[in-house]
Parts: structure tokens; C-alpha cells; sequence
């Protein structure tokens, strides 16, 4: 593994476009030849993967790409997968509504879900991972520690996790690659998110230890469609109706951070049929309504936000003393 400095990155990502190209495409041959061409592109239909596939297609033709279909993706996303030869559809095990029901809802960040289910769960196992979500050990960081500002989900009338993209996307990709024998490229950049980057520090382009290779981790979401441009590809219609994210349509991660419209104001515009199964029966609509973010109801839900987004401190004190 080749660790990479923080000043590196920020001068790669800085790059102009054919340099880009240049880099990634050693990369991606770094990867090819390093695994005697056993490798995949991991391929979700958005605009990111349909770039990478494009890259790895433009020197290795005959590689295949890996779709999963969660039955969370934009009806746009699956036409558009159709529409691309040597595809191969894979399926997780369990349905969202599953996941939901066995491990709970995806909301606000994975490490604030990964955390409140932590205390939701409390068992003598993960006392003392409770205890660090609590701040409770001294020889602790701040790192683990579960923000005061998302304590009030620990009480909500619904389980918090982390585990959905685990169970519904990582868990057929890691199946299909021990029987294939496989190692994949994935369109994923350092820019999406701390974490993202992190991983992109320690490992650089190539994880060679752990199969996976991340080719376009310094591009830029500009470099993406300037790349689409230059090379006139075909992409999926639903970035037409203003969609920017094309993951899980019905994820939570981050949505309080968004402007309106927010994902689920604009889910209720381009597919009200969706929506409506989304809202009502996933539940969705209960959990927004919780953690105070607007989805484009017509009427108040007769929940009390209010008193939801805020619970009584008897409760909360309760609840903590019990899971402490």
C-alpha cells in the first residue's frame, strides 16, 4: 500500500482533465495486470461508475461489469443499466423493508446510525462500546463518541443502523467476488466524504491487500461531467429531472444537510408512486418527520415533531441510565 500525503491529494485533484485520465488509466492497468486481468467494474449506473466503466472499457474491452440491483435504484437507473453490454445482475439476499425491519433505519451519517444502534442495543458484550459512544472512557478521543446533538435518536420509536449498504450492497459484491475469483474497480472519489478520503490516504488508488482499486479517487465531481462531455457518453435520464445523487433512493445519509428540494421533495415531483411507497409504507416519512427534515407533505403529520426531535428528559435519562 502506498500511503498518500494530504497535500498530494489536494494537488491531484487540482490536475487538468487529460492528466487525470493519464494517472487512472496506470492505475487501472497497475491493477489489471497485478490480478492476470481477474477483475470487474463494479457498476451502479450512475454518472461516476459509467466513467469508470468507460476508463477500464477503453483499454481492457472485455471486462465485466457488476450491477446490484437493490430494488432501491431510479427506475432511470435500471433502463439506462440495460442499455450497456457485458452487465452482469447481481441480488442481496434480503429486501430493504427486511433490512429495516432486523436492523433499522439508515439516517443522518453511517458512523451517527453505527452508533445510536450501539445504545439502542445494549447488551454485556458492547458495555464498553456503549461507554465510548457515551464519552464514558477516559483513555478515549472524541472519535466514537455519539454527538449530543443526535442523543434523541437513542429514545426514537425506531431502530437506527448503519448495516443497509453492508447487507444490501457490499455483502453480493464480496459473494460474487469469492466465487469469481475477482477483484473490483469502483468509481468512488475522495471528494464524496471524509471517509472516502481517509481511505484514499492510506491506500492511494490501489488496495492491492484488499482487491479493490479506486482509479478516479482525485477526480472532482466537475472532471466527471467535463469527461461525459469530452467523450460524448450516454448517461442515465434521471440526472435530467435534477437528481445528483443516484444512490439508494430512499437513504437518509445526509438528507438534513441538503437544500430544498431536498432528495424526497424531488422523489415527489419525478415518481409519486415511489414516493408515496416510500413515505407511508417503508415508514419513511416517520423517521423525517422526527429528525425535523421536510419531505413535501401536504399536511402536518399528526405527530408532534416538536416533541419527537426533543425528547422529555425523563425519558432520555432513563433510557441512558438503563444502557449504561
Amino acid at each position: 500500500m502506498v500511503k498518500v500525503q494530504l497535500w498530494q491529494l489536494k494537488q491531484r485533484q487540482g490536475l487538468p482533465l487529460d492528466i487525470k485520465i493519464k494517472f487512472s488509466l496506470t492505475r487501472i492497468r497497475d491493477f489489471y495486470e497485478a490480478n492476470n486481468g481477474k477483475v470487474y467494474v463494479s457498476f451502479s449506473g450512475g454518472k461516476d461508475s459509467t466513467v469508470l466503466l468507460h476508463l477500464v472499457r477503453s483499454i481492457y474491452p472485455d471486462v465485466e461489469a457488476v450491477f446490484v440491483d437493490t430494488g432501491l435504484e431510479y427506475p432511470e437507473i435500471k433502463d439506462f443499466v440495460k442499455t450497456i453490454p457485458n452487465v452482469k445482475t447481481i441480488r442481496p439476499k434480503l429486501s430493504f423493508k427486511q433490512v429495516l425491519d432486523k436492523y433499522g433505519y439508515p439516517v443522518i451519517s453511517k458512523n451517527v446510525s453505527r452508533y445510536v444502534s450501539d445504545l439502542q442495543n445494549p447488551s454485556k458484550d458492547n458495555k464498553r462500546t456503549r461507554d465510548t459512544r457515551l464519552g464514558l472512557n477516559k483513555k478515549t478521543t472524541n472519535v466514537g463518541i455519539l454527538s449530543k446533538k443526535w442523543k434523541f435518536l437513542v429514545n426514537a420509536p425506531f431502530k437506527c443502523s448503519d448495516r443497509c449498504c453492508d447487507v444490501m450492497k457490499k455483502s453480493p459484491f464480496r459473494i460474487y467476488s469469492t466465487k469469481s475469483k475477482n477483484k473490483g474497480y469502483v468509481g468512488t472519489m475522495a471528494s464524496d466524504s471524509q471517509q472516502r478520503e481517509s481511505s484514499y490516504l492510506k491506500t492511494g488508488c490501489n488496495n492491492f491487500k484488499n482487491g479493490l482499486s479506486m482509479p478516479m479517487s482525485f477526480w472532482k465531481e466537475e472532471d466527471v461531467w467535463n469527461y461525459i462531455k469530452k467523450y460524448k457518453l450516454s448517461y442515465s435520464k434521471i440526472y435530467d429531472t435534477g437528481v445528483k445523487r443516484t444512490g439508494c433512493m430512499f437513504c437518509m445519509f445526509g438528507v438534513h444537510l441538503e437544500k430544498k428540494p431536498n432528495r424526497f421533495m424531488l422523489m415527489k415531483k419525478t415518481h409519486p408512486q415511489i414516493y408515496n411507497y416510500c413515505i407511508k409504507k417503508l415508514g419513511i416519512g416517520k423517521v423525517l418527520d422526527f429528525i425535523n427534515v421536510d419531505y413535501g407533505k401536504e399536511e402536518q403529520s399528526k405527530l408532534n415533531t416538536t416533541e419527537l426531535a426533543i425528547p422529555p428528559k425523563p425519558k432520555v435519562l432513563g433510557i441512558l441510565a438503563t444502557i449504561i
